[in-house]
């Protein structure tokens, strides 16, 4: 497996995409950062990792810019190319919604990412935090990072936290689809469709935590207004709407003598019940007329 020795960024003003791909790269290869313009030995290394600057894009080569693109290319930056060679690309345009954003923001500019979102510019100001500011205005001031600084630390947890959320979830998508199962239920107020995950020694513990990551990408003659998944914290089951779906009330079962918990807002409940047809006749109860 290659692994690089060293990663080079431009210096200067600096930007979430090529600070999150050196923090993913940091993850990866645990290589120090040098903020300076490359020459073309840089580029012809391919033991250096060149981020964000040198007009080519050749990850044969470790060189990771999208400048060089042209104006019509569908938005690219370099935190796009870095997950497109670790392989994690497509997860991350899935189930990270920042990241269309931060690829419209780099290649297109406030302007047109705000018209594209369909929002007033300013509001892209406003979803700005001070950790954004501090981390990006701390790395440009820096020529050197290294293994050991406070910044080459917290740099390594962003991109391992990343790293581990793409590939887990990814993990407990398959796990899903290979055991889940959709429910057709009958109901005078409309028929409805269950995501039901059962309890089974293959899956983990946390596979729930996918559940609606898995909901959300069913086609649309399968798609689902509540899920039905193991109670983590006993031997039943929760039950859950899927986006907020007021077709489900679960308030309409707190008195069932088998629901322990029903939140007031109706969104989920848990049963101590674990037969199905009595699950099944619970999701009956909780619907509404949508």
């Amino acid at each position: 497996m290659r692994k690089f020795t060293g990663i080079l960024t431009h210096p200067g003003s600096s930007h979430k995409d090529e600070f999150l791909a050196c923090c993913l790269l940091i993850a990866g290869h645990e290589a120090p950062i040098q903020r300076r313009e490359p020459n073309q030995a840089d580029l012809d290394d391919p033991n250096l990792a060149v981020v964000d600057v040198g007009g080519e894009h050749d990850a044969e080569r470790g060189n990771f810019d999208h400048h060089q693109f042209p104006k019509d290319h569908p938005p690219t930056c370099s935190l796009s190319l870095v997950l497109m060679d670790m392989g994690l690309y497509e997860d991350a345009r899935q189930y990270c919604d920042w990241l269309e954003v931060a690829e419209w923001f780099d290649t297109r500019g406030p302007m047109e990412t705000a018209a594209w979102l369909g929002v007033e510019r300013e509001l892209l100001a406003k979803l700005n935090s001070t950790v954004d500011l501090t981390l990006l205005r701390r790395f440009a001031g820096m020529s050197e990072i290294r293994q050991g600084e406070p910044m080459w630390e917290v740099m390594k947890w962003v991109g391992s936290d990343l790293i581990g959320y793409l590939r887990s979830l990814r993990e407990k998508l398959n796990e899903i689809s290979k055991t889940s199962e959709i429910w057709e239920m009958n109901h005078e107020a409309g028929n409805f469709r269950i995501l039901f995950l059962p309890r089974a020694e293959n899956i983990s513990d946390d596979a729930s935590a996918g559940l609606a990551r898995y909901a959300a990408g069913l086609p649309e003659e399968q798609s689902v207004i509540g899920m039905v998944y193991p109670d983590r914290r006993g031997n039943g089951f929760a039950l859950s709407r899927f986006n907020d779906n007021l077709g489900l009330d679960f308030t309409r079962i707190t008195d069932e003598g088998d629901v322990h918990f029903a939140h007031v807002r109706g969104f989920v409940a848990k049963t101590s019940a674990t037969d199905l047809g009595r699950i099944g006749e619970l999701l009956v109860k909780s619907r509404v007329a949508s």
